[in-house]
């Protein structure tokens, strides 16, 4: 290298730490040894495209994590009449629902005669069986008892989808903050059997049609219907994306957990969340 020409590296500045003999590391606090040795292909040999299939589920579990702990904390400040703070948990929740349904587009990559070499070694293991998933379903309002049976053998997974079974959903908090506010929301709504799927509650419509009809008289309740369409617009797109994936990967097979496959996944796209907040859109004129 000629001189006077810098080479292409940086220098470390004297203040960076990197004795970190009894200092605590990038490394030891994300608990690296553990997170980074956790993707254990089972195909033998090792097929290349396993691992792109472990952490892209791995890395979805770890945001759903994520995102029930922002739905918990969003349901106990509305308890607490904390709308905003409340709001601000569900943005970000928004935030990581994009993420998620972008990340479909790396594992759409696999192909279906890649995905074929080691499929079998899954056995009857399937994302269906996801008890963070179900628990996010569970906290939005989609309520099935019979899924519990799922996660008898594993029983934290069994407590946490049982204790989002019992638990009011973010939508019956928000329709309670809402009665504590002074709207007329009725009585059969405030006092129905929480551990039961949401329906649809025509009486609910005119309530928010007059919300929507004067955004600035009733903003902090227009504000939360609009952010809790955003989650379930988001929700869609990220079962439609998983839909297309699915089909895209294996076609019309059926699941490893016994499912349907597309046509399972294709009626996941009927449920809904907040039906009276589609809904009151065909009364606003």
């Amino acid at each position: 290298m000629s001189e006077g020409v810098e080479r292409n590296t940086r220098t470390i500045e004297g203040s960076v730490v990197t004795d970190f003999a009894d200092r605590m590391s990038y490394g030891g606090y994300l608990d690296l040894g553990t997170l980074l040795a956790a993707q254990r292909p089972l195909s033998d040999p090792e097929h290349h495209d396993e691992l792109l299939f472990i952490i892209q589920h791995q890395t979805t579990e770890l945001w759903l994590k994520l995102v029930l702990h922002e739905l918990s904390a969003a349901c106990r400040l509305l308890r607490e009449d904390q709308l905003a703070p409340a709001l601000k948990c569900i943005a970000r929740v928004k935030h990581i629902q994009k993420t998620l349904t972008e990340q479909w587009s790396v594992l759409a990559t696999l192909t279906p005669a890649e995905y074929a070499q080691f499929r079998g070694v899954l056995g009857n293991a399937s994302g269906f069986q996801s008890a963070q998933y179900r628990a996010v379903e569970f906290t939005l309002g989609n309520k099935n008892a019979a899924m519990l049976k799922v996660f008898a053998s594993d029983a934290p997974a069994h407590a946490l989808v049982h204790q989002a079974l019992e638990a009011p959903s973010l939508y019956d908090e928000f329709l309670r903050l809402l009665a504590r506010s002074g709207y007329a929301i009725p009585a059969e709504v405030l006092e129905r059997d929480v551990t039961q799927a949401w329906t649809f509650t025509r009486e609910l419509v005119p309530l928010f049609a007059e919300i929507y009809a004067d955004p600035q008289a009733h903003w902090a309740a227009y504000e939360t219907c609009e952010e809790l369409v955003d989650l379930e617009d988001n929700f869609q797109l990220w079962r439609f994306r998983h839909l297309k994936t699915v089909e895209r990967i294996i076609g019309f097979k059926t699941g490893t957990g016994g499912s349907s496959g597309v046509p399972f996944l294709q009626r996941a796209l009927q449920l809904t969340f907040f039906p009276e907040l589609f809904a009151v859109r065909t009364e606003i004129e």
